[in-house]
């Protein structure tokens, strides 16, 4: 990150300088026209990159926000069919089982939800109830063939599970790099300023189009901003896909 910064500022002092001695060493001619164009095509080129690295953004932050939604959705019918195939297991071992993945499932939706709506890691709670689930769902001696493959389809879904909730931890990390942050921002301000420096001559013409370029930047950058954040803001994935299977969670 920080050699990124480091790049980025000496390619611009470098071509600041070459600049200077330019306009130092072999000045323009007293006769010589403004090229305009130069500076026209230069501002283009900035809306152009930061078009780039705004979409680039977009991208990515919707990518992650998708991402973490099916992950909840794949933990959730997971944990819903365990309980479901717990109705074929025998007695003892079916009610060992509905209790585990119900108390699973409450541990996420009071426990995990908020922490991970703050940023945090869900911790190692879930997954010593996750092994609790896994131990209750051991094959007896005396199963029934029915009763076996019963369990196997359960270590299938407890599978899939586990899957889920390693790609729903994962998400909670998974946001947007800082050099991309930095594209952003810096990007955005260049582009306006570029409209202050080579605007139009009409200065009603050129108030309404620096607001409404400056106005629509910035809802872009809030809009990447909420969406960075999979579990919490404006469109954060929320535990519905568990409160549906379970209510009382």
């Amino acid at each position: 990150m920080i050699e990124t910064f480091a790049v980025v500022l000496g390619i611009a002092l470098v071509t600041a300088g070459i600049v200077v001695i330019r306009h130092r060493y072999w000045p323009p001619a007293p006769d010589e026209e403004p090229r305009e164009d130069v500076a026209e095509y230069v501002s283009m080129m900035v809306g152009v990159l930061y078009a780039l690295v705004l979409g680039l953004s977009m991208v990515s932050v919707w990518e992650t926000r998708s991402g973490a939604e099916g992950h909840v959705q794949a933990e959730a019918s997971a944990a819903h069919q365990i309980r479901l195939l717990s109705a074929g297991l025998p007695a003892v071992q079916g009610e060992q089982t509905r209790g585990a993945v119900e108390a699973y499932v409450h541990h996420v939706v009071s426990a995990e939800w908020p922490a991970m709506a703050a940023g945090e890691q869900p911790g190692r709670r879930g997954w010593d109830l996750l092994n609790d689930l896994r131990a209750a769902g051991q094959a007896p001696v005396d199963a029934t063939p029915v009763q076996q493959a019963t369990l196997q389809e359960t270590l299938a879904q407890l599978s899939a599970l586990d899957d889920a909730r390693r790609g729903r931890e994962a998400d909670v990390d998974d946001g947007l790099s800082p050099v991309l942050w930095f594209g952003l921002i810096t990007g955005g301000v260049l582009t306006v300023a570029f409209m202050f420096m080579f605007g139009v001559r009409r200065s009603f013409t050129h108030v309404v189009m620096v607001m409404g370029l400056a106005g629509l930047i910035t809802f872009t950058v809030l809009l990447v901003y909420q969406l960075n954040e999979p579990f919490d803001g404006m469109f954060a994935v929320d535990s519905t896909p568990f409160t549906r299977y379970f209510p009382g969670a």
